[in-house]
């Protein structure tokens, strides 16, 4: 049986300068896996190029058979919308909306009801334990409740795959612990598959499995070596 998301051989550089040259990963149905490297060894690079943000200049990314670097802009921005999810170190909420509003977006863009968007926004908000926090703009919200909001964004469409670009990173230890711990379980009530880039291994702990970049390549002597799943 095929991985739901892999990637072979990925290229990537910018101008003169690789990002990565030439990594493996393959990722299973409701597998967590955890890249981890320091910086600037081509993390976030990978991720972006699996989540069909940015095209890799050589190798392939497919995902469910299909090679998505073949597809155009809009058909992987779809694919954002629907099947993949994405959530950024500073969650990236838009400041003039509320809460239920930037969850309620992606469903919005999908072409759901307003009043069905922020019915299923409010239940994710729920969920991630900030349901007091509907009517609130991210302005008046701490770090770590940004960024609970920004987890149910971008699993309220209930991805396949959820990419995670040091969703920590920008919280203190005990609540990115916290909301750490909310996506793993919310990931695995879905079956979703997560990707996790983080330099952290007590972020890394939390995956089933790590990979290790630097310089762009696959460290040998790291964990999770190659594509064995």
């Amino acid at each position: 049986m095929s991985a739901l998301l892999s990637g072979t051989n990925v290229v990537r550089n910018y101008g003169a300068t690789p990002a990565l040259r030439g990594v493996d990963l393959a990722v299973d149905e409701g597998e967590i896996v955890a890249v981890t490297g320091p910086s600037g060894c081509g993390k976030s690079t990978l991720l972006h190029c699996l989540a069909g943000i940015l095209r890799p200049d050589a190798g392939t990314v497919t995902y469910r058979d299909q090679n998505i670097g073949l597809w155009s802009e809009a058909a992987r921005s779809r694919l954002r919308r629907t099947d993949f999810g994405v959530l950024f170190q500073f969650g990236q909420l838009v400041p003039e909306l509320t809460a239920v509003e930037n969850v309620a977006l992606p469903l919005l863009l999908a072409g759901s009801g307003r009043r069905e968007a922020r019915s299923v926004a409010a239940e994710w908000l729920d969920r991630l334990g900030v349901a007091e926090l509907a009517e609130q703009r991210p302005g008046a919200m701490s770090g770590g409740q940004q960024q609970r909001c920004a987890t149910a964004r971008a699993l309220v469409t209930q991805p396949r795959v959820l990419f995670a670009d040091e969703p920590t990173g920008a919280l203190d230890v005990l609540t990115g612990e916290q909301v750490l711990g909310e996506i793993v379980r919310v990931a695995r009530e879905l079956g979703t598959a997560v990707v996790l880039v983080t330099h952290a291994a007590s972020v890394a702990a939390y995956a089933d499995r790590e990979i290790v970049l630097r310089d762009g390549v696959l460290d040998p002597t790291g964990l999770g070596l190659g594509v064995a799943r």
